[in-house]
């Protein structure tokens, strides 16, 4: 009877292991298929967007759809490197300021590497540590909220670009859920 526990309790243990191993890769495969889509749909923005509207501003005051997909693309690279653990791109450069950053060829290149950074980030990660807590500033975060986070930010700035794409009387993409 002991030796029948025994078994069925290393059965157990091994059946959790799987079962937690299958979990962690079917939610990172389920993290890339989200940041490959975002990438896409990012991309069509990025396209809707006539060439010469791209530093317009919709109100003083506010950024315009270059400064915005900028900002989208640094704060991808930031906070999916918190996550991800990957040593961050362009770091120390503000591309959102920089002048020469604000042609469409630009931010299209800058936008195109911060999603393939937090791709690339996800997919070389030990998905075993999504647990783990990071600290950045004021902020003790998993890793894994780090990498939501970073989605999170880049659908905000997206969506804003909704209205710079129809201040110039373009029709935005269809949204891209799935």
């Amino acid at each position: 009877m002991k030796k029948m526990i025994a078994i069925c309790s290393v059965l157990f243990l091994l059946i959790q292991h799987s079962n937690a191993q299958f979990n962690n890769d079917s939610l990172k495969a389920q993290l890339i298929k989200d940041w490959e889509r975002a990438k896409v749909y990012t991309a069509e923005y990025l396209a809707a967007m006539p060439a010469d509207k791209y530093t317009v501003k919709p109100v003083e005051g506010i950024r315009s759809f270059s400064e915005q997909m900028l900002h989208l693309a640094q704060g991808t690279i930031g906070l999916s490197a918190n996550g991800t653990g990957k040593t961050r791109i362009y770091p120390g450069y503000n591309m959102e300021r920089s002048a020469t950053a604000q042609t469409k060829d630009s931010v299209s290149y800058y936008v195109n590497a911060a999603y393939d950074f937090a791709i690339a980030g996800i997919k070389e990660m030990d998905v075993s540590k999504l647990s783990e807590l990071i600290k950045r500033g004021n902020f003790n975060e998993s890793r894994l909220s780090w990498i939501l986070k970073a989605h999170e930010h880049q659908t905000h700035h997206r969506g804003q670009c909704t209205i710079y794409i129809r201040f110039q009387g373009v029709t935005p993409p269809a949204e891209k859920l799935f």
